[in-house]
């Protein structure tokens, strides 16, 4: 249970975005799941598993869910966030993407987040979720172990390329590496699919000149700071201070993740990881919340700014 009153709490992190003039956060990469999921996920981390490094990685939010919805919302003052959910098997996606649904409907400022696994009738129901309302997908290539060019789905790309929608993708080789992992799997998928709108989640761990040089290439990529920047991370997986420069060129295509609730560390500590890279308060605004305020398209965005991904 964490204290929520202290500093490391829902004060502090208001206070911060407030010294920016902000309306709140919006927070792309936070995880929401049917309960006896997240019970195995939290298992999973709680064993140090080779997924995860083999580091210990106590959870710091280990709350029911009504309680974490609280947290985000009326502690932490998240306008908007997700429920990342995905598939570590085949015919688990599209029963995740039931439960999403719902979760979604009975959840303000949840935006609606889908899943999808390379199996066959992928396509079907990922184009069933768009037809739901899916503002958002996940995709965990490390977890799900799959290869995102799979022919299978290829269709999926297509459709979500099509649609606009974004992906939230775990392609990058941290916390442990995986057989589909690291730029070169998602740079062919990319390759096809040039308009493919996708966050790149954790900066894309540790390969993130790799990452960087994607985006660079690619209009429509983005990427998020999920657990980025944070001492933690650091300790294993440094971001080269020689890249901080593309981080500014980039500003406008980088997006607030925190991972929440499975960090090892308050929520605040993302936060000051950001700040503490020296990029200006400018910067700050747009990643914490002016980027995801215009990609999703959220009502009452308060900063000025282009839509910085083609139409």
């Amino acid at each position: 249970m964490v204290d929520v009153s202290g500093s490391s709490g829902g004060g502090a992190v208001r206070a911060f975005w407030g010294r920016l003039g902000l309306p709140g956060l919006v927070d792309v990469h936070t995880h929401f799941m049917p309960e006896r999921v997240l019970d195995k996920v939290w298992e999973y981390f709680d064993s140090a598993g080779e997924l995860v490094g083999g580091v210990e990685w106590p959870i710091t939010y280990r709350e029911e869910e009504a309680e974490r919805v609280r947290l985000l919302r009326e502690e932490f003052g998240v306008l908007a966030f997700t429920s990342m959910i995905y598939p570590h098997k085949a015919r688990m996606a599209e029963w995740l993407n039931g439960w999403s649904t719902g979760f979604a409907g009975r959840t303000p400022g949840c935006l609606h987040t889908s899943t999808f696994f390379a199996e066959p009738g992928a396509a079907g129901y990922v184009r069933d979720a768009l037809d739901s309302g899916a503002r958002v997908f996940k995709s965990h290539v490390q977890v799900g172990s799959y290869d995102p060019g799979d022919p299978l789905l290829d269709p999926v790309w297509g459709l979500l390329a099509e649609a606009g929608v974004p992906v939230v993708i775990h392609c990058g080789s941290g916390p442990a590496a995986g057989k589909y992992t690291g730029p070169g799997p998602v740079g062919r998928v990319l390759a096809r699919h040039p308009r493919l709108r996708l966050i790149v989640a954790h900066m894309g761990m540790p390969e993130y000149a790799d990452f960087l040089g994607l985006a660079d290439t690619y209009g429509s990529v983005m990427l998020d700071t999920t657990m980025a920047f944070t001492d933690f991370s650091e300790r294993t997986a440094p971001f080269p201070v020689s890249e901080r420069g593309r981080l500014m060129d980039l500003g406008e295509r980088i997006l607030f993740g925190s991972d929440f609730p499975n960090i090892p560390y308050p929520y605040l500590h993302q936060l000051e990881a950001l700040e503490r890279l020296g990029l200006g308060d400018e910067w700050l605004r747009a990643v914490c919340y002016g980027n995801g305020a215009r990609l999703f398209g959220l009502a009452g965005r308060t900063l000025p700014g282009p839509d910085p991904l083609p139409g």
